[in-house]
């Protein structure tokens, strides 16, 4: 039986789009996003409490082709009421938000997985890099790395209290999604 080419190119069409079209079901209770920072004489760590994640990619190969990512910073919470309110107040006030949406994702000579995207924060978008990780359980997925960044580079200025405490503008943000394929 022949199947005509342009039947066969449409079929082919079909299964790769298919291949490309896998969601993530992200399960928040398991899932966490984390931001360490250093200030003079201590260390502390802020979780994201919400926020909304879109993930999705090729089921096959396990690469992703969107991640977006968006949060309120009044969600971000380090475990001292205080400081929170006057991240916010550092922030500008009111309601401030941020976002991440991947751009593309490459493997290095060490064979180390790396994503780029655009990290909006104040108002501020910077292109961002880093490594990450992806674990796959039958249609279970966890995608882990840390992005290091510099707060200065979002035109906030340096926090300093009492003339002599500063936190330092190099942070850590470390996120461990996990979830489901759909």
């Amino acid at each position: 039986m022949k199947i005509p080419i342009l039947k066969m190119i449409a079929i082919l069409a079909l299964g790769v789009s298919s291949a490309w079209a896998e969601n993530l079901e992200v399960e928040k209770a398991d899932s966490r996003i984390q931001v360490d920072a250093k200030a003079t004489g201590h260390a502390f760590t802020g979780e994201l409490k919400n926020y909304t994640v879109k993930v999705s990619g090729n089921a096959q190969t396990n690469v992703p082709t969107a991640f977006s990512l968006t949060w309120e910073f009044n969600d971000l919470k380090t475990g001292d009421e205080k400081r929170d309110k006057e991240m916010i107040r550092w922030l500008g006030g009111g309601n401030p938000k941020g976002s991440f949406a991947f751009e593309k994702s490459w493997v290095d000579d060490k064979g180390q997985l790396h994503a780029q995207g655009e990290l909006t924060i104040h108002g501020v978008s910077k292109t961002v890099s880093f490594p990450y990780s992806v674990k796959r359980e039958g249609d279970h997925v966890t995608i882990d790395g840390t992005a290091r960044l510099d707060y200065q580079n979002f035109k906030l200025p340096i926090i300093r209290t009492m003339a002599i405490m500063t936190v330092d503008p190099k942070l850590a943000v470390r996120f461990h999604i996990v979830g489901q394929l759909k």
